[in-house]
């Protein structure tokens, strides 16, 4: 599945980056390139998604996000998913991100500003992320987890979660998208 590379409207959001990841002797390890576009914009590095994935417990949930790493190191974009088997929409400002290019995996985060779920830990202000796979162009599909929340595995905050760059063996809890694709810049 192919994706336009445009990167939608998004709303700028003013944050400190998570690192990326970082190679044997601790220097960063390169991503493939930003397109031309995004260059031309400030956009050194982006990650990029819509579709939808079934949850084995949460049904079908449709997704979309942008997260951009501008020249100067902010991170701006937004997220969101939708549950319309339970009519629960989350919305989000991306505040950090960590993309792995060897194996073409991203760790989205950021703060819910939008929420109609009754949890407390679901809330507008808390923090919530996922993580994604881009296989554009490879045998098997892209792949997108349903959105974690605070406390969820140990994790309490965005930077936290994009700093630890967890990724379960065999893409564990992560499910093929449908009728979408991820894209890894």
């Amino acid at each position: 599945m192919q994706n336009s590379r445009g990167i939608g409207a998004a709303a700028l959001v003013l944050a400190a980056a998570c690192s990326g990841p970082l190679g044997p002797g601790g220097e960063k390890m390169p991503t493939e390139p930003a397109p031309p576009a995004l260059v031309e914009s400030g956009v050194d590095e982006s990650v990029t998604g819509g579709g939808q994935f079934v949850h084995p417990d949460f049904g079908t949930v449709t997704f979309s996000f942008v997260a951009n790493r501008l020249a100067d190191g902010r991170v701006t974009g937004r997220f969101q998913q939708h549950q319309p088997a339970f009519g629960v929409t989350y919305q989000g400002d991306v505040t950090c991100f960590t993309v792995d290019p060897v194996n073409h995996r991203a760790w989205v985060g950021g703060v819910l500003t939008q929420s109609n779920d009754p949890d407390p830990i679901a809330q507008v202000g808390k923090d919530a992320w996922f993580r994604v796979l881009d296989q554009s162009g490879r045998s098997s599909g892209d792949r997108s987890t349903f959105l974690g929340f605070e406390g969820g595995g140990g994790i309490l905050t965005s930077a936290e979660y994009c700093q630890a760059q967890i990724w379960p063996e065999g893409n564990a809890r992560t499910w093929p998208v449908e009728q979408g694709t991820i894209v890894i810049h």
